[in-house]
């Protein structure tokens, strides 16, 4: 249900390594906002609010970014999903021809004239989606965490919404002011808990929900909060967690106080509620974790980080939920109150002193922790390069290879290690990498040969040496390994780390009696590639001959491997196996056995073809005989190619002659 994915595929080497992440881009308010629009309409438009910090921190709840599972999942429903950018406060006529809002995870207050729009939305017939989250998701730092936002205060400073804050913040608050907005508008306040380790499996029936709950058993919680009704009228819990929850165990790790607060159950609180506005209607949900996807658009809006969010629209029956909700909201209704009906009314839910306006405290003084320096989260002229806001894109990541022989020699015999780096800054040089080969259980059993040629006492992380890019931001060195430590043959795993904790790349290996690879019996050879004079685009399988001369007559080559690359050395071809299958990677793959005749000549023709999503127009070709000896390389050309006419593409002979000894 993913529209429209950049889903970015690094794949170098004998590496493969798949970031599902979309490309981050320069983006923000005063920028179109994007518009999905469904292939069976049903006539009726949700929008996501985008214009209240949807995007601090590692939240990225747009339409087209983490929330797009649930778009989609809108727009299969027949609804069309458009996005909320503005500078300028909500409005009424921002609402106009909208039938449902949704208000994700919101990270800066509303103000007192965006409320009123809101309510009256509600009043004149629309339906709003509050998703909320825990206590302390304050992710731009702001004092301001997503469920005060939500109810319209701030724990232990109803008096004064702006207390602790600077000049520029103060400003940036200006018609922020403190009410039990919620509560009096919609009946409902979220609580300041933050409960994990648990589901949502308390649900009420079907019939009493309006159809809501049907076929939904459990709905999961990430850290996240519940609420309490405080008007049963309007009100209504859907979903609850179960009892029997305790600080010790259900408490969320970063919570500030004690995050759970009567036990689970009931009094608990509904974890999903439903509710009745005037002529529309309102739901609500305490944690943005069970609408999210793992497609995150945007970069760390503080310090440029990459994103990683939670696969959770799909986990449990989340997804099936959320759009039932979201099904009834739009659906126009005539009652004013659930009394007005025949529907079991709630008991309104018991509260804390700590919970109420005026009697609330802080337990921890905010923000959780400085922001980082230069940032401020109400000017976006200080976000980080790629974060919406940001004029600038993000720069590229660096990608990371690391080349093996296929067994890693169990007695100890040394074998090299070739590590690649790609997207660099040209003349970039890394000094704080380090590399271990590592069994299951976590025993280190490598080590890296030092500078002059001895090796160090102990096994585990050591040192590869400077990495430093060329002009172009590619980076290569080799070093030696071996093992030791006890080793026995088996499954392992290499890394790379850069900085302590910092691990980059990480590729399963296979240790044992070593590689049989050996160099070609002969000190000087003439090699052929046989192709088409344009390769393929688009997957298209094409047809290469490898051809070696000069051999000793009935001399077998078992080493010989070939792989297509791109400038910069990013793989992008793969071999046909004997099965007829293709790998699911790309690199270096082994031709097969090539056996030369009497006259010294061995040849073989493989099926090759290019990764389908490249759409380059030049590469290089390379033929190797054994890990780091390579003997042909090439220039090739790239291109659209007929499916049809495939089979018949003309071989264009290219030779080489090297000095296998140089």
């Amino acid at each position: 249900m993913r529209f429209g994915k950049a889903v970015v595929a690094v794949t170098i080497g004998s590496c493969f390594v798949i970031s599902s992440y979309q490309l981050a881009v320069a983006e923000g308010p005063n920028d179109s906002a994007p518009v999905l629009e469904p292939d069976n309409p049903n006539g009726m438009t949700i929008l996501f609010d985008n214009s209240h910090g949807q995007t601090a921190g590692q939240s990225d709840w747009v339409i087209d970014g983490a929330f797009s599972d649930f778009a989609d999942a809108l727009v299969e429903e027949g609804f069309l999903v458009k996005e909320h950018r503005s500078l300028e406060p909500l409005s009424q006529d921002d609402l106009n021809d909208v039938d449902v809002f949704v208000i994700p995870e919101a990270q800066i207050p509303f103000k007192a004239v965006e409320q009123d729009a809101i309510a009256s939305f509600a009043e004149n017939g629309g339906g709003v989606f509050f998703i909320a989250d825990h206590y302390n998701a304050d992710r731009n730092l702001n004092r301001w965490d997503s469920n005060e936002i939500m109810n319209g205060w701030r724990r232990g400073a109803f008096d004064d919404p702006t207390q602790g804050m600077t000049a520029g913040e103060i400003d940036a608050m200006e018609g922020v002011k403190s009410s039990d907005w919620l509560s009096e508008e919609f009946g409902v306040r979220f609580r300041f808990n933050a409960i994990d380790h648990t589901v949502g499996d308390v649900i009420v029936p079907s019939d009493e929900t309006f159809g809501i709950t049907e076929g939904i058993e459990e709905v999961s919680i990430h850290a996240g909060s519940t609420m309490a009704i405080m008007n049963e009228e309007i009100a209504k819990g859907i979903v609850y967690l179960p009892e029997g929850l305790t600080e010790q165990d259900h408490k969320w790790g970063n919570a500030v106080d004690e995050g759970v607060y009567f036990g689970g159950g009931i009094d608990e609180g509904p974890y999903v509620a439903i509710g009745k506005k005037g002529d529309g209607k309102s739901a609500f949900i305490g944690d943005s974790s069970p609408v999210e996807d793992i497609t995150p658009k945007y970069r760390n809006e503080e310090h440029g980080g990459q994103k990683r969010t939670y696969d959770g629209f799909i986990d449990r029956d989340n997804g099936p939920l959320l759009v039932n909700v979201v099904n009834w909201l739009a659906e126009q209704e005539d009652y004013q109150t659930f009394s007005d009906i025949d529907l079991p009314l709630d008991e309104p839910s018991p509260i804390l002193d700590m919970e109420t306006p005026e009697q609330s405290t802080e337990p921890q003084m905010e923000p959780w922790r400085a922001p980082q320096s230069g940032y401020l989260w109400y000017d976006q002229s200080t976000f980080a390069d790629g974060a919406f806001g940001s004029d600038e894109a993000p720069p590229v990541e660096i990608s990371y290879e690391i080349e093996t022989p296929s067994v890693l020699p169990v007695d100890g015999t040394p074998f090299e290690v070739r590590i690649r780096l790609l997207n660099m800054n040209p003349n970039q040089e890394i000094n704080n990498a380090d590399m271990q080969v590592y069994l299951q259980g976590g025993t280190a059993v490598s080590q890296i040969q030092q500078a002059d040629g001895s090796w160090p006492n102990g096994f585990g992380y050591q040192h590869v040496g400077a990495i430093k890019a060329d002009a172009s931001g590619s980076a290569e060195t080799t070093v030696m390994m071996r093992l030791g430590n006890g080793v026995t043959e088996g499954q392992a795993n290499i890394r790379l780390r850069v900085g302590a904790g910092n691990n980059v790349l990480t590729k399963a290996v296979t240790i044992g009696q070593g590689s049989s690879e050996e160099v070609p019996p002969i000190e000087e050879g003439t090699y052929e590639l046989n192709y088409a004079e344009t390769l393929p685009l688009g997957g298209v399988p094409f047809p290469v001959e490898v051809i070696l001369n000069d051999l000793e007559p009935g001399t077998t080559i078992t080493n010989a491997q070939i792989q297509v690359y791109l400038a910069g050395g990013q793989a992008i071809s793969h071999i046909q196996r004997e099965d007829s299958a293709w790998p699911s990677h790309y690199g270096y793959f082994n031709v097969g056995e090539i056996t030369a005749d009497q006259n010294g000549r061995g040849s073989k023709t493989i099926q090759m073809r290019l990764n389908p999503s490249i759409q380059a127009d030049k590469a290089q070709i390379r033929l190797r005989l054994g890990s780091g000896n390579n003997v042909l390389t090439e220039a090739v050309s790239l291109g659209a190619v007929s499916t049809s006419s495939i089979n018949f593409l003309t071989f264009q002979p290219y030779r080489s002659v090297m000095d296998l000894a140089s």
